[in-house]
């Protein structure tokens, strides 16, 4: 999840390698103003919210992208309520950390799949190469990389993502939100709509130590540090790669209850962790290399240049860590934010409370594409 490093602040001539990582693998948030907009940081009744008890009907399977060189196996699942009825993609993209997954998304995924409206809901949730179960090769991941996967996972004609035109919505956490939002600016991707859970830009370096080109050449030093073969192990497996960091992690800031940090949870991501490849994406997001952009006011940009164009949702979270929440809620009310709501949870809402998340993503997809049941 993330390092909390030791690592000096910008003044600091030296560069102490010795990391003892607890800030988020997950990133930091945003805001904006005007069309489109249910004006209000509405609030839910969430006392009668309880997660859908009964699981949708789920297929699970690859897909492979090229890239480069590269013939990556990509991991996606897919949830849809048997109905001879058509039904409408939703494509739901995990938080980008180092113990990133499309199980963080399953139960609000199957929940909405399962919901009885005028709308059959088929929820596709993908793990980002590099990640999950996905495959991991070793390779310089940056912004642009994940962008160009997301663009070729929607658009390629063998993809998974049957659509038709402008038939798409998009569900992101963290800094996955961020990419999708930065791919519709460029006019790359097309949905219909687009929910920001919990958004984050910055990774836990940049976000603490600036960006100045003393940090840029010592994020560098790390970066490589953590990519080479035998040095490289060693220091993942401190850093990440073991039950109590990722329990410790999970407990200060990536839950905001953590009693509901389960033996479970925790097991499941130290699985991922040691995956062939499993830190090399990692080790690019830490440093800084996965941020879209590089200020509040490009992250801002971002979304006021999708006003009157595409419905945005914003949900910000109570319980998240200082920094995250100050870029969280400065998207509330800003240009180009149609509905922005809170709920509790941290950096991984979807996960934690994945019930009162599956509610106001429901009731978003209702109000404008919609009437519920």
């Amino acid at each position: 999840m993330a390092l909390s490093a030791t690592l000096t602040p910008p003044s600091s001539p030296k560069f102490n390698l010795y990391a003892k990582i607890r800030r988020p693998f997950f990133p930091h948030s945003v805001t904006s103003p005007n069309p489109l907009k249910i004006r209000a940081s509405t609030t839910l009744d969430y006392s009668n919210v309880s997660t859908n008890d009964k699981s949708s009907p789920l297929k699970t399977s690859n897909w492979q992208w090229k890239f480069k060189e590269n013939l990556i196996n990509i991991y996606y699942e897919e949830h849809v309520k048997e109905s001879p009825e058509p039904s409408q993609n939703i494509l739901m993209m995990p938080t980008i950390s180092d113990v990133s997954t499309v199980e963080e998304w399953r139960l609000v995924a199957g929940d909405i799949a399962q919901r009885n409206g005028n709308v059959n809901w088929r929820a596709t949730i993908v793990d980002w190469p590099g990640l999950g179960y996905s495959d991991r090769p070793k390779m310089d991941y940056n912004a642009d990389v994940l962008e160009k996967f997301l663009v070729d996972f929607i658009n390629s004609p063998n993809g998974p993502i049957k659509q038709s035109e402008n038939d798409l919505i998009i569900f992101g956490g963290g800094h996955a939100a961020s990419i999708v939002v930065r791919a519709a600016k460029k006019g790359l991707v097309k949905p219909k709509a687009i929910a920001a859970v919990a958004p984050t830009w910055a990774g836990p370096l940049p976000i603490v130590f600036g960006r100045d080109s003393n940090m840029e050449t010592r994020y560098g030093l790390l970066r490589g540090t953590l990519k080479a073969p035998a040095v490289g192990w060693m220091m993942y497996n401190m850093l990440v790669s073991n039950e109590n960091a990722i329990q410790s992690q999970y407990k200060s800031h990536v839950y905001a209850n953590p009693e509901n940090v389960t033996p479970g949870i925790v097991e499941s991501r130290y699985a991922l962790t040691k995956r062939k490849g499993a830190r090399y994406l990692p080790a690019a997001f830490l440093t800084g290399e996965l941020d879209p952009v590089t200020s509040r006011e490009e992250f801002l940009e971002l979304f006021a240049a999708l006003e009157g164009k595409t419905p945005v949702l914003v949900v910000s979270t109570k319980g998240s860590p200082k920094r995250s929440k100050a870029e969280m809620e400065a998207l509330k009310g800003a240009k180009g934010v149609s509905k922005f709501v809170e709920v509790p949870g941290a950096l991984l809402p979807q996960e934690e409370y994945p019930a009162l998340v599956a509610e106001e993503l429901y009731q978003f997809l209702q109000e404008y594409f919609g009437t519920v049941a």
